[in-house]
């Protein structure tokens, strides 16, 4: 091991190393050779060698670079791989709020690689490639981090799009460098953990029969990428490669996932409630807040939400308590943190008298709709101020972390979308254009319970888009999309039903906006209480 260390040293110092013996060299000798020269003729000689010497030096440097470039890749296949020891990283399982079923499958990892001599006494082969999926923000990065410091083992990161240049060749010389260096540190440490963010990159399916060539380097990268994985040298070096992806793991090759490579999988998803309280508490720690905050029911309404989203809203809340002349962050400005990143910054816009209350109306009727009557989201905000291309919103949220809908959500969701639709129609006997993006949700939500997921009234069951358009016969098609139609009438007249049996609650809540222009979710529930409504019952179809 002390050998490897060493060729390790010269390895990456052999520049430096080669720089200073030249120095020396032709220092030394010159020096010692015109000591024995007369006078007159060290001072011609020293003056001819000094004139000459920058073109010369330009010369040498035209000359070495060139070959460089030419036979070895050079400037081309030169990128920065960020080498971390594990006692630099310094981030352990501890340190990483939440994550506790990708914890648990990654200490399994941290525990293969410690034993990793008895596995080879066994005969056995230490693992070869992790893949960790999930969504942005997870904690990915952090995790492969914390691997290599409880593993005690070197880390070598770099991101996918490092390999990717615009010569073929230069991404799988990168490649052979990075697994290079992999082996002489895992020889040198025991083992060696290689992290490649953004796998997608160089990871995706290749494109064999690609007419005009885009396709070379990616697939020459990957290629290279597997036969370093694949341990074709004689090399017993211990390296395990991480790779994290965003994408759907369906794109990445089947190569890279067949067993002797990214053969294990660890899914880095979303927080559960319990963790998403664990992390509200761990970056409130950071900042001063109100004592009254609730985390708990912070964490009720950040459902979905990743921990850098959570920790977005934390410092998005500081900067509105600051903006408000605050010294501690107080739930509405973490509710407004919540309300700005995903809505954006409201405005005033000038409108008529009219407008302004149509709008009111319009989003009263999604409000009224959303409380009563949808099983699966409730309430946080209602707002008539302008937001983007929108005149006002009902910013919603899951009541609870729900991974299907079933058919009762769906046309719940229907029916809240056309509440505005409905609202404007039963106040003024007309409606406007705003209703357009709600149509749309309405369309495509009908459209894909009857073609797709076979919820439609009828017998007609199975997803007809993957018929081909010219095997699917006419009548069926029509048939199916008057399914889609009636699905939207039938809760187009529910919601009807429902917002005239509440019409009091929804002239009331008009009066609110008209005076507020924003309502909270207390004010909300306040509304509902004060008409002995103090729950969501589910309309009786």
């Amino acid at each position: 091991m002390l050998w490897y260390r060493i060729k390790l040293f010269l390895k990456k110092n052999w520049i430096v190393i080669t720089v200073i013996l030249l120095i020396v060299v032709s220092i030394v000798l010159p020096v010692f050779y015109l000591s024995k020269m007369e006078a007159n003729t060290r001072r011609y000689i020293m003056g001819i060698n000094i004139a000459s010497m920058p073109w010369a030096i330009l010369q040498t440097l035209i000359f070495v670079g060139f070959l460089y470039l030419l036979q070895y890749g050079g400037g081309f296949s030169r990128f920065k791989k960020a080498k971390v020891k594990s006692d630099n990283v310094n981030v352990k399982f501890s340190d990483i709020v939440g994550l506790d079923e990708a914890k648990r499958e990654a200490w399994e990892v941290v525990e293969l690689i410690k034993d990793r001599k008895r596995v080879n006494k066994i005969g056995g082969k230490i693992i070869k490639g992790v893949l960790l999926v999930g969504p942005p923000g997870c904690g990915k990065t952090m995790l492969a981090k914390a691997i290599a410091t409880e593993s005690d083992v070197p880390l070598l990161s770099v991101a996918g799009s490092e390999f990717t240049e615009i010569f073929v060749g230069v991404g799988a010389a990168r490649v052979r460098k990075l697994f290079s260096e992999a082996r002489y540190t895992a020889h040198a440490y025991g083992a060696c953990i290689i992290f490649i963010d953004e796998l997608e990159v160089i990871g995706r399916r290749r494109i064999l029969y690609d007419a005009f060539g885009g396709g070379s380097e990616t697939n020459s990268t990957q290629n290279q990428l597997l036969v370093e994985m694949d341990g074709l040298s004689d090399d017993d070096a211990n390296v395990i490669v991480f790779g994290a992806t965003n994408a759907y793991e369906g794109i990445l090759d089947e190569a890279l996932l067949r067993p002797g490579r990214f053969d294990r999988k660890i899914f880095v998803g979303k927080p559960n409630l319990i963790e998403r309280e664990k992390l509200f508490g761990y970056y409130l720690s950071k900042v001063k807040y109100d004592a009254s905050v609730d985390i708990a029911r912070l964490a009720r309404k950040a459902v979905y939400k990743t921990p850098a989203e959570i920790e977005n809203i934390v410092k998005e809340s500081a900067l509105i308590a600051v903006r408000n002349n605050r010294d501690v962050i107080t739930y509405t400005d973490i509710t407004q943190a919540i309300e700005r990143i995903e809505l954006g910054f409201a405005h005033k816009l000038i409108m008529t008298p009219r407008e302004r209350e149509m709008t009111a109306y319009h989003e009263a009727g999604h409000l009224v709709l959303l409380y009563l009557t949808h099983p699966a989201r409730d309430v946080f905000k209602v707002s008539i101020l302008s937001r983007g291309s929108s005149l006002g919103v009902v910013h919603s949220m899951p009541k609870e972390e729900l991974y299907t809908q079933d058919r009762e959500s769906l046309l719940a969701s229907i029916r809240v979308s056309l509440g505005g639709y409905v609202s404007e129609k039963i106040k003024y006997s007309t409606t406007s254009d705003g209703v357009s993006s709600d149509f749309i949700n309405v369309t495509e939500l009908a459209h894909n319970m009857v073609w797709r997921l076979g919820m439609g009234n009828s017998d007609y069951i199975g997803n007809f888009t993957v018929i081909p358009e010219s095997e699917l016969s006419d009548e069926l098609a029509s048939r199916l999309n008057m399914e889609a139609i009636a699905i939207v009438q039938s809760e187009s007249k529910n919601a009807e039903k429902v917002l005239k049996d509440h019409w009091e609650i929804v002239e009331h809540f008009v009066k609110l906006l008209l005076e507020k222009d924003e309502l909270e979710y207390d004010d909300i529930v306040d509304v509902f209480k004060k008409y002995g409504i103090n729950r969501s019952p589910l309309i009786e179809e």
